[in-house]
């Protein structure tokens, strides 16, 4: 076992309580930040790891350093990853965060020099370079391209690149001095061509940049996508021939931004907006479609039939829920209940118009496919179902067949919850269900992780491997896999 510490001590208190009078949810249990980095072999292992399983889970998260002044929001704790490589049947699994400038300042200073999301930024140093002011701490996503990990944020910040086995962080990612500005938290990576392709917003404008990093790290395509005012897309979809982003309800409130707070509402009185444009076509290019009134965090997978571009997302019906909890955090917790279903749409280029219609009426979230066929018809996903609790946890998983309709489920079991779980395609798999889903689960009563391993195929079979860990992944964000022939 190796253990390693960041460069000064960790404040920690119970709820991290000097910067509140209450109890926060999201610091505590599954969510409480753990203080060490790990690097750990000789696991105890229940079952057996197929030795036709090898690359490297990664999962990203927010994990809370220092304590701040006020209201704490789970979009504000620092970037950590939890890795677990796995080769010919052998195990490791390491925790590191991601060293970002704020990080490296806060390190500096031995304390927090950032308030969060909930609060006024006018006193942070610095924050994502789109002027909120807001601390960028890349704990979103982690996305493989071009031999790295990418570890991207909630808002527009960032890409920080990561080694994808020592999770050594090597710095914000600037694609050969090519890249200017931020990157959203989802940018596609299409295996088939190399590329990256992202766009960004901002509170103060009108427009999305949309861009394409080559497989040689310099950005070969750059276009503007005008709005009718500031927006707040979280995802976008890619084909083979075209790029998809979204123009939907939630937006800036402008108001609070005036007063120098960050504030979004839904606003209903608006369609769902959404703009497909050739790959490397300008705005001057973009065809719009209108759907009803929704929000999207996450998209499944889009392609291609005849002259319709189809996508399917999990879409959020409301996704600002009145509050019902007596607490003082009861807007954020009403805001981080999502309520989503599998849902697809159809945007035909020959005569303009939307189909569109749900799925699975489950409430579902955080979507994986097999990453290899991004832009290509799938025919299975897999997803997190959201367990009925105030703060937002996974309670299994749910694989789900486009094709058919069919779906197949696995539960963690009572007080144990999940994390996102891609698909990890088995040494010569042949289809998107033809290898493993890796996932981490936290046991309340042991307070203590677990990962998982699963044969895709068979998911309610349940677990054919469980590696005990010594400590807690705190609940989190994001997840994907890398192939052993990736990692080459």
């Amino acid at each position: 076992m190796t253990i390693t510490n960041p460069e000064k001590p960790i404040a920690v208190a119970r709820a991290m309580g000097a910067d509140a009078s209450f109890d926060n949810p999201y610091l505590l249990g599954v969510y409480a930040p753990v203080q060490t980095e790990l690097s750990l072999e000789d696991l105890e292992v229940i079952g057996e790891i197929p030795r036709d399983l090898n690359g490297v889970y990664l999962r990203n998260g927010p994990n809370r350093r220092f304590d701040s002044p006020g209201r704490y929001h789970m979009f504000d704790g620092d970037g950590m990853i939890h890795a677990v490589h796995f080769d010919n049947g052998k195990v490791r699994y390491r925790n590191r965060w991601i060293r970002t400038r704020a990080f490296h300042e806060e390190s500096a200073a031995g304390k927090s020099l950032w308030t969060g999301l909930m609060e006024n930024p006018e006193s942070n140093p610095f924050g994502n370079g789109h002027g909120l002011g807001i601390k960028d701490s890349a704990n979103t996503d982690v996305i493989f391209h071009r031999g790295q990990v990418l570890a991207t944020w909630y808002l527009c910040g960032d890409p920080y690149a990561v080694d994808p086995l020592s999770l050594e962080t090597l710095g914000a990612q600037d694609f050969l001095g090519t890249f200017a500005g931020d990157m959203m938290a989802h940018p596609k990576a299409d295996e088939s061509t190399g590329e990256l392709l992202w766009f960004d917003y901002g509170p103060d404008m009108d427009y999305m940049r949309y861009g394409i990093i080559g497989a040689d790290g310099t950005q070969t395509h750059l276009a503007q996508v005008d709005t009718p005012g500031p927006r707040l897309p979280h995802d976008m979809a890619i084909t083979p021939n075209y790029t998809v982003l979204m123009d939907l309800p939630l937006v800036q409130d402008q108001e609070a931004r005036r007063n120098g707070k960050y504030r979004i509402f839904y606003d209903k009185s608006l369609v769902s907006r959404f703009a497909v444009i050739p790959r490397y076509g300008s705005g001057a290019d973009v065809r719009w479609f209108e759907a009803k009134p929704c929000y999207i965090y996450h998209v499944v997978n889009s392609w291609e039939e005849g002259s319709k571009v189809i996508m399917e997302v999990c879409r959020v019906k409301n996704p600002q829920h009145q509050s019902t909890f007596e607490h003082p955090l009861g807007n954020m917790l009403a805001y981080m209940r999502l309520d989503a279903q599998l849902y697809r749409y159809e945007f035909d280029l020959a005569t303009g118009q939307t189909s569109e219609r749900p799925l699975d009426d489950q409430n579902i979230e955080f979507p994986s496919m097999d990453q290899r066929i991004v832009g290509t018809r799938h025919r299975y996903s897999y997803n997190m179902s959201l367990a009925n609790e105030p703060t937002l946890l996974f309670d299994g998983i749910v694989r789900h067949d486009s094709q058919t309709g069919a779906k197949e489920s696995y539960q963690f079991g009572a007080g144990r919850w999940g994390s996102e779980s891609p698909f990890a395609p088995r040494d010569g798999s042949k289809h998107d269900s033809d290898g493993y889903l890796v996932t981490f689960v936290n046991d309340e009563a042991e307070g203590k992780g677990e990962i998982l391993v699963l044969a895709a195929e068979d998911i309610a079979a349940g677990p054919v491997a469980r590696i005990k860990l010594p400590q807690s992944v705190p609940a989190g964000f994001h997840a994907t896999w890398i192939r052993a022939d990736q990692l080459s």
